[in-house]
């Protein structure tokens, strides 16, 4: 998170603790982080697999998975068309993975390169597709909004399943069978599952209409589904949706796989890629360090090499792939360096004119020398850096004739981004060629010639939506940190009590400190050793993206920040990863 010299209020949550935590057997600092996360209950941390949603629960998945075992038994042919994410590489591997365990015979996948025919199953990729000469598609991670693809398909005889996690439009496509929670009727209680999440369930259902068909025998062993939580966890992770209850048992459960060495070669070789050790794997390490590296080969080329990585069972091939996710991950952070750069600098030279009060409410960016695959990581920067919803554009295609550009939201809390797009394109028909996504984020094209006219669009209706509050960033803490509670021991209890993610927030606390010395490392990062105030206890901490000029010119300090077991040379030591810093 980058640290700007604009001061962020710190706001102490200060949440009631339940009788029933406060009986626990639990750390303290665990029952204030729970209690402050709406958990009242042992049972809400309780990640046993027994506690997982019921699959009967989607609508739709009874239909799509006796269509896909039919597809099995028939030994039709089946092609899966994937999404050039990590949620979408997870699920294409997942389904890929499960279906070989079925005993299919011909199954493959397609994802579309992102420069060549943009997102979903759409009538171009069908044609593709065609060359497989497939029985059925199964999308994940995409489909809902496909209604053009979805008649390709029927016009060539070709079945369609969707799964797919993304909120629905005013219509839905007509495929054989969807199973998505946020379709219209549907009860299952969690609307935030990923779409390797629904693409899990839909494989379970899969397995349970052979099973009672009596397909599985000595030559067809029935698989356990459970070996392919490695990969719901990362998708899960890396696709920031909110760690619901259901949600945080399939990431820990994917977590826990992991940690025991039971993952595919593909994540371990990504591991070892990172430098990381995979027996500590948390949540943290699979959003920061392992799904960038996947999401690079999507961002930069092609998915494809991702999603071999993940199925391959060779060590030795995904460490080969691994390498080059590694290497693509290098090339993505030097070409966001240098967008992001420029994006400041236009930032920078309109504050100059404003005061930050004064700053749009939604923001809107557009250069033809920005690359299409990172202008959701630059949204992503600019929104953390302003506080305020951002879309960054690109060019849709390197054809200078091309009038399209792509662009990629990100939205802050109180705005739903995707429901912004739907009134803008309700009230300016035709302003918007289409659109899709989530409350956090979303993507989009319009016309290049368009993008004044739906930058004041938008402006206006975040302007309608946001109040001043809203506007003012605020960093939520579970409150001051005691002497003795400042240990390794504690930041350890901490990282094992996750999964933390969106919506069950990695625990942050604040405290006075006192600046004892700093230096710059890496160039852009504030390395500093701090003692907290009134004790005679000092630890080290990092600020990233935080220049020396950022920090207070006062000794004392208000920090707030994380705990970080900090491995270097096979030592672990206590660092805080400063989120905020204010003068005291």
């Amino acid at each position: 998170m980058s640290i700007h010299n604009r001061a962020r209020r710190i706001h102490r949550r200060d949440q009631a603790i339940s009788e029933e935590l406060r009986q626990a057997t639990l750390h303290p600092i665990l029952k204030r982080i729970y209690a402050n996360r709406a958990i009242d209950q042992l049972s809400q941390v309780d990640y046993s697999l027994a506690r997982l949603l019921n699959y009967a629960q989607l609508k739709g998945i009874d239909a799509a998975a006796h269509l896909i075992a039919d597809a099995v038994s028939n030994d039709q042919r089946l092609l899966i068309i994937g999404d050039y994410d990590a949620d979408g590489a997870t699920s294409t591997a997942l389904v890929l993975r499960a279906l070989h365990r079925f005993a299919a015979r011909h199954v493959d996948y397609l994802v579309p390169n992102r420069f060549e025919y943009g997102y979903g199953l759409t009538p171009e990729i069908v044609a593709v597709a065609k060359d497989y000469a497939p029985d059925m598609l199964i999308t994940v991670d995409n489909g809902i909004s496909s209604m053009d693809g979805v008649e390709a398909a029927k016009q060539h005889d070709i079945k369609v399943v969707i799964t797919d996690h993304h909120l629905p439009g005013r219509q839905l496509p007509g495929a054989d069978a969807i199973v998505n929670p946020n379709q219209p009727g549907c009860p299952f209680p969690s609307k935030s599952i990923a779409g390797v999440g629904v693409a899990f369930y839909v494989m379970l259902a899969v397995r349970g209409v052979l099973r009672a068909r009596g397909w599985f025998d000595q030559q067809r062993q029935e698989p356990n589904m459970a070996e392919l939580l490695d990969l719901v966890a990362l998708g899960t992770v890396a696709d920031v949706v909110p760690l619901d209850e259901n949600n945080r048992i399939l990431v820990q459960q994917g977590i826990r796989r992991i940690r025991a060495g039971k993952s595919c070669a593909g994540i371990k070789a990504l591991f070892q890629a990172a430098g990381k050790d995979i027996g500590a794997c948390s949540s943290i390490d699979l959003g920061f360090f392992i799904g960038p590296r996947l999401n690079a080969a999507g961002r930069l080329e092609d998915m494809s090499a991702g999603i071999e990585c993940l199925i391959t069972g060779s060590a030795s091939v995904a460490e080969t792939i691994a390498a080059e996710l590694n290497e693509l991950n290098s090339q993505r952070k030097q070409i966001e360096q240098g967008m992001l750069t420029e994006a400041l600098a236009d930032m920078e030279a309109l504050l100059v004119t404003l005061n930050t009060e004064q700053l749009q409410a939604g923001v809107c960016l557009y250069s033809g020398d920005w690359h299409q695959g990172v202008i959701g990581l630059l949204a992503s920067r600019i929104k953390e850096r302003y506080h305020r919803p951002v879309i960054a554009f690109a060019d849709a295609n390197d054809d200078n004739d091309s009038d399209e550009i792509k662009g990629s939201a990100r939205s802050i809390r109180g705005l739903h981004i995707r429901d912004v797009l739907d009134t803008i394109a309700s009230r300016h028909p035709g302003l918007i060629q289409k659109f899709g996504g989530h409350a956090m984020a979303a993507g989009l094209s319009i016309r290049r010639r368009d993008f004044e006219t739906f930058k004041q669009a938008f402006q206006q209706e975040v302007a309608t939506l946001l109040s001043a509050d809203e506007l003012e960033e605020v960093v939520e803490t579970d409150g001051g940190i005691e002497a003795e509670q400042l240990s390794l021991e504690t930041a350890h209890v901490i990282e094992t009590a996750g999964p933390w993610g969106q919506h069950f927030p990695e625990p942050v606390f604040d405290n006075q400190f006192e600046v004892l010395n700093w230096k710059v490392v890496g160039d852009k990062h504030l390395k500093m050793r701090l003692r907290l105030n009134q004790a005679d206890k000092t630890v080290d901490a990092i600020a990233f993206n935080t220049l020396a000029e950022e920090l207070p010119s006062t000794e004392q300090i208000h920090v707030a920040y994380r705990m970080n077991v900090n491995e270097f040379r096979n030592n672990r030591s206590l660092q805080l990863i400063v989120d905020c810093i204010n003068a005291s």
